[in-house]
């Protein structure tokens, strides 16, 4: 049996994967949490077949909180789940440690597909990622600016160029707003930017935002 632990904090999610995965004879969601410090807490105490981790949990990025896992045991199998397209998350959550990325769009086929995968100790790629993932290899000299940025930096340039207020970002993050104006100066003057429509278009031309 595959024991799974769900950490997403959106309650709707969680019990629609639970459906979803109850109806498999082989996998089991045995817990479920909604806060990234959480995981931190339950990974210490029990052991787990597979980690489905999403990206966006309060006060932490579920990329940092993947690093840390991989630090505490570097054969965690962790599987990322997130609401953000392959092009924005999924090569930073591989070089995190993530075993595999799938987005809340993809069909209940491929979520299974994917944590049965995942739970024999292989990684989860999907021809999209595999593509980008070629990519970087045979560009391997190209630096887009958006790579020099922490993974934190690089969220909330997202969340910016999607159109998000410094005071929607700080309360979806669990932030102070002074903590996230103080992101934003950072990323625009490692980015040579100046302005957040700079920020938007530089997104949008990279397809970093839909």
């Amino acid at each position: 049996m595959i024991t799974v632990l769900i950490a997403d904090d959106h309650a709707i999610l969680r019990e629609g994967l639970k459906q979803i995965l109850a109806g498999t004879p082989d996998i089991m969601v045995v817990d479920e949490t909604e806060d990234g410090r959480d995981v931190i807490k339950k990974v210490g105490e029990k052991d787990y077949d597979v980690i489905l981790l999403d990206i966006s949990l309060p006060g932490r990025n579920g990329i940092d909180i993947c690093k840390q896992l991989k630090s505490m045991n570097s054969y965690q199998h962790i599987l990322m789940l997130s609401m953000y397209p392959e092009e924005q998350y999924a090569l930073r959550s591989i070089r995190a440690g993530a075993a595999g990325y799938l987005t809340k769009k993809s069909v209940s086929s491929e979520l299974i597909t994917a944590i049965r995968k995942v739970a024999r100790g292989e990684r989860y790629i999907s021809s999209t990622l595999a593509e980008a993932l070629a990519s970087k290899l045979t560009n391997g000299a190209t630096n887009l600016r958006h790579e020099n940025l922490s993974d934190r930096e690089y969220e909330i340039m997202c969340m910016i160029a999607s159109g998000k207020t410094c005071t929607e970002i700080a309360r979806d993050l669990s932030l102070s707003i002074n903590t996230v104006s103080t992101h934003r100066a950072r990323i625009l003057k490692k980015m040579d930017m100046k302005t957040n429509a700079e920020l938007t278009y530089y997104s949008f031309q990279n397809q970093l935002i839909d």
